[in-house]
């Protein structure tokens, strides 16, 4: 019954901002540790943060740090994926995940996935 859905992907330019969004259903989204990670095409999937079910922690991939920020609302069941300065590289299909039992950076830990978003950053 768990789902999640991810919203808010497009096109924008190099430099430019995006904020994506991973929306929960089934359960209460408190229940989970989110993690977002990314895909580029003929690259293996990576990890890009994660936050832990109360908003307390964070880890973020070195690639990203300074620039995305992960915050949730916990009221509204959604995550929220803030993306500044956005380069190139950052091009990829963004999932969103969950996790009960797991907190950290091995996307095969996590329980629940969404179907992507897919950004991708002209330049």
């Amino acid at each position: 019954q768990v789902q999640l859905v991810e919203s808010g992907g497009g096109l924008v330019q190099a430099g430019g901002s995006l904020r994506l969004s991973c929306a929960v259903s089934g359960r209460t989204i408190s229940m989970f540790n989110i993690g977002w990670f990314r895909q580029a095409p003929g690259k293996e999937r990576e990890f890009v943060v994660t936050i832990s079910w109360n908003g307390v922690n964070t880890q973020y991939a070195d690639s990203v740090k300074g620039r995305l920020t992960i915050s949730r609302d916990n009221a509204k069941n959604t995550v929220f994926l803030q993306m500044n300065n956005v380069k190139p590289e950052d091009t990829a299909v963004y999932y969103c995940a969950a996790a009960m039992a797991y907190y950290g950076r091995d996307g095969s830990r996590y329980d629940y996935w969404g179907q992507g978003t897919q950004v991708t950053v002209s330049s």
